[in-house]
């Protein structure tokens, strides 16, 4: 007799992009080995999937929670693998999920002799979460407001530096109770395709917004970045009136690439990378680590931010297997500064085994892609299993900080859909 082969999610199939579910089948026959997979389609219409191998129980049941896999796109136990470690279906692709109105929706499977399927929906923004477009001044973006009457406390969220627009950190962080404006540089709405140069002009204005917004209660505002936005960060940080907390993420201590500028005066001219020392590898990526100029070298010492002007709090964040550039020297560097200035307004955490893209936690791990600067794709670093853990870690500590440096009487949000 023959029992029902049941595939079920738990607490349910519709969770935040940030939750863990839990997975596990029933029905099977006791010991039965059985293929699990998750496939799910990009906003760019890319298929992403993974695969692995389990063995049931003697009540032919399997816990992804407590199982391990014997075999397929992870081994081991791990709750969560078969989103982090889906992969995409061509070479050097990016897990493309930028606007919050869409949700990630990941199809479970077991392949035993009888199908058994289930639908995660895992969504960008939590219930009664308001997503505002806003195109005032000159600031283009959109702005993430979480419900109920607040006070909150407000972050700035500069994600990407590819052009456009992406909605899903800062969506997210308001669905963890904070107002998020995150804006665009270039390449999105009336801006222009491409820039030659940064005017932090633009990042003063969007602050501004922010405080004036109703339910903000943090006197200043916080700061969010990655890669190249990363030196951006510790700019509006240095310079900029009102930022109390500012998160760094596997950035540059130095200006990079594009001069900034500020009440049409340069401030920072750009340090910058020699192609020629990139090293190609056998998937045809590119590695550019030793690329990038030694901003510590005295030709390129005007590049680097004046951290120690900064009145608020930073966190430093490295990933100690970045192959875009030395993140972990970078720190290094700032931290260095930051003591020989007597100041102790930093704390900085180290990943090893993470890569480039510390993302907030359960999407797609990304080992390539192209690079829209050097106009090739490259290696990201990092091992998947490290580097999802490294983002589960990091995206609570990223909330502890900003919660604990934002001044004000905050509220924290109880993220629902």
């Amino acid at each position: 007799m023959s029992s029902q082969v049941r595939l079920r999610l738990l607490p349910g199939a519709r969770c935040l992009f940030d939750e863990p579910v839990q997975v596990k089948v029933a029905g099977l026959r006791s010991r039965q080995v059985v293929t699990m997979r998750a496939r799910a389609t990009d906003e760019k219409g890319v298929v992403f999937s993974s695969k692995a191998t389990y063995r049931a129980d003697g009540s032919g049941e399997i816990d992804l929670g407590r199982d391990p896999s014997l075999s397929g796109s992870y081994v081991g136990v791990e709750p969560m693998g078969l989103l982090w470690s889906m992969r995409a279906d061509t070479l050097h692709k990016r897990f493309i999920k930028t606007n919050s109105l869409n949700p990630h929706v990941v199809k479970f499977s077991e392949e035993g002799r009888v199908l058994a399927e289930a639908t995660n929906e895992r969504f960008l923004i939590g219930d009664r979460v308001t997503r505002v477009p806003v195109k005032e001044g000159n600031i283009r973006g959109v702005l993430f407001t979480p419900p109920g009457g607040g006070p909150f406390p407000a972050v700035l969220d500069l994600y990407t530096f590819g052009g456009g627009l992406s909605e899903k950190r800062a969506s997210l962080l308001a669905s963890r109770g904070f107002v998020v404006l995150t804006v665009a540089l270039y390449g999105h709405d009336d801006m222009p395709k491409n820039i030659t140069e940064i005017h932090l002009d633009y990042f003063e204005e969007a602050i501004e917004f922010l405080k004036r917004q109703d339910k903000v209660g943090s006197k200043g505002v916080g700061v969010i970045s990655i890669s190249k936005s990363g030196d951006l960060a510790l700019s509006v940080a240095s310079y900029l009136p009102g930022v109390e907390a500012t998160v760094w993420i596997n950035g540059c201590c130095a200006n990079v690439i594009f001069p900034l500028y500020y009440k049409k005066s340069q401030i920072l001219p750009p340090l910058m990378f020699d192609s020629s020392k990139m090293v190609q590898t056998e998937s045809g990526a590119w590695v550019g680590k030793s690329a990038v100029h030694n901003p510590l070298a005295e030709e390129n010492k005007a590049t680097l931010v004046p951290i120690e002007q900064a009145k608020g709090q930073f966190l430093f964040v490295a990933s100690e297997d970045d192959l875009n550039w030395d993140s972990k020297a970078y720190i290094d560097v700032m931290v260095e500064r930051l003591k020989q200035h007597g100041k102790e307004n930093f704390e900085s955490v180290c990943y090893p085994g993470a890569g480039h893209y510390l993302e907030p936690p359960y999407g797609p791990y990304c080992a390539s892609s192209f690079h829209g600067v050097v106009g090739k794709p490259v290696l990201w670093g990092g091992e998947p299993r490290s580097h999802a853990a490294a983002e589960v870690h990091l995206w609570k500590k990223i909330q502890e900080f900003f919660r604990t440096h934002l001044s004000g009487d905050t509220t924290e949000t109880k993220a629902k859909l």
